[in-house]
């Protein structure tokens, strides 16, 4: 099944920018999912299972830097869009 999830970061810090920019930089890493990054969030898609695989590894990565964060996320099924 392909997902497309919808995020937006928000770190509880003051320097919040520098940890969205990683989060971003990070994700973008990933050669089988894709990116689009807008002014106020970041639409990632892919295989399910692989994309919530990343997910969790690259949270935690934020978490482990940042501290407190809030990700906001929308979970779209991708095999129903045309």
């Amino acid at each position: 099944m392909r997902l497309v999830v919808e995020i937006s970061l928000y770190p509880l810090k003051e320097a919040y920018i520098g940890p969205i920019k990683d989060f971003i930089e990070r994700i973008n890493t990933y050669d089988r999912i894709t990116a689009q990054t807008g002014s106020t969030s970041t639409v990632v898609s892919g295989e399910m299972n692989e994309l919530m695989q990343i997910l969790n590894k690259e949270m935690q990565a934020t978490y482990a830097q940042v501290g407190q964060a809030i990700f906001v996320c929308k979970f779209l099924n991708g095999d129903l869009m045309e």
